[in-house]
């Protein structure tokens, strides 16, 4: 993993260049701009008064439109930093009553999150580096964005979500707000003369608040202390990551690995893959009341680029697993409410398709794209998991649950 000194230090050189040439002097620091290589005492400095800037950021309702939702509103930090509740979409837009179309997706554990790439090759350490991988890394469901920057401008300028205008409407927002003071200190008294600087400077400084190691990627579940050491695994626990792990049956680390990286790093319970699992369609999302309406995922029109890739239709990015116990919607869709159902889904989806669809099978994917949809273990004509296997992995998910406490 990549330290996170190298991180700050790397970001606030980006932040320094967007801020400009005429900063106030904070007490005992450097003025900007700083070289390529600034003070690193000075950097921590500065980047933290930027990260706590971009915290107060992340929990101001009045950066949206109609004053009422902020990025945590939808990225709860008791939750993941997830949604808060079952709702499989949220509701926003000037008014706050429009629907999205997507469920939240988290956003902890991606500080070493690739950029997206059509051909991922792991190294040599880690498993087969000659192999190509396929569509891998990048931001959102679909991958549409690298930066946690360029990710934050997505809602705030969606319209079904916090539905500002411009850039210029959010900087007009932070400009009259009480913490403005201190955007100027950190980026210059001139900041909010040129809105395109501003917006910059605030969505890099909502991005180093997500590089935060202690709150956006602690890795103090048990599970950690498991690995080091420092505590056992009960017997359910136990056989449900030995079914994680075996490729026989539940088959889940060869997307969610689940062993300590070969530079030492622990396991983030995702390889930031792509796969089409074909979970059902939830009616619960208006945009689906239109039976032409499909969310393609990865070629879909939310993201330029792929929609002529018709074998990526109906893909969306493997979410890592860690805290996935606090969640109560799962999938791109939001279509479970229930960990053990999202489970469950694996064990019977191909050999009960009655319990899960209204229906022909696949029911959210056009026919078309179906031979997109994985057949892998332990999806298929035969049942490999028993309801004591799904009950044993979900009471070992419950372990990759942050802060444990022996």
């Amino acid at each position: 993993m990549r330290p996170l000194l190298v991180s700050v230090v790397g970001i606030w050189a980006s932040l320094a260049v967007w801020a400009g040439a005429k900063p106030v002097t904070a007490s005992g620091l450097p003025p900007l701009p700083w070289g390529p290589d600034p003070p690193a005492a000075a950097a921590r400095d500065r980047a933290a008064a930027i990260a706590g800037l971009g915290r107060t950021l992340f929990f101001d309702p009045a950066l949206s439109a109609s004053g009422h939702m902020a990025c945590a509103t939808c990225h709860d930090p008791a939750h993941g930093f997830s949604a808060p509740d079952a709702q499989p979409v949220r509701l926003g837009g000037p008014d706050g009553r429009l629907p999205g179309v997507r469920a939240v997706p988290g956003l902890m554990y991606l500080q070493t999150l690739p950029p997206f790439t059509e051909h991922f090759f792991q190294s040599d350490e880690e498993g087969d580096g000659s192999a190509d991988q396929g569509p891998t890394g990048g931001l959102d469901w679909d991958g549409r964005v690298d930066r946690a920057r360029d990710q934050a401008a997505l809602p705030l300028l969606d319209k079904n979500e916090m539905a500002n205008a411009s850039p210029a409407a959010v900087v007009a927002a932070v400009a009259s707000a009480g913490y403005a003071g201190t955007v100027r200190q950190v980026f210059g008294q001139d900041i909010f003369a040129d809105p395109a600087r501003a917006f910059a400077a605030l969505t890099g400084a909502l991005e180093l608040y997500q590089q935060t190691q202690a709150v956006f990627s602690p890795f103090s579940s048990k599970y950690d202390a498991f690995l080091a050491s420092r505590a056992a695994l009960t017997p359910p626990q136990a056989r449900g990551l030995a079914i994680f792990n075996d490729p026989r049956r539940g088959n889940c680390a060869s997307c969610h690995r689940s062993t300590i990286a070969a530079d030492g790093s622990p396991p983030l319970f995702t390889d930031f893959g792509y796969a089409a699992l074909g979970v059902p369609r939830n009616r619960a999302i208006p945009a689906n009341n239109d039976p032409a309406y499909a969310d393609l995922g990865l070629c879909g029109a939310l993201r330029t680029g792929l929609v002529r890739r018709t074998d990526y239709c109906g893909m969306f990015k493997t979410p890592t697993l860690r805290n996935v116990a606090l969640k109560q919607s799962f999938y791109h869709n939001g279509v479970f409410h229930t960990l053990r159902d999202a489970v469950a889904f694996y064990a019977t989806r191909d050999t009960d398709p009655a319990r899960w669809y209204q229906g022909r099978r696949f029911d959210d994917l056009p026919p078309a794209y179906h031979r997109n949809v994985t057949i892998e273990v332990p999806f298929g004509d035969r049942r490999v998991l028993s309801d004591t296997d799904v009950d044993d992995l979900v009471t070992f998910l419950r372990t990759l649950t942050d802060g444990y406490q022996p």
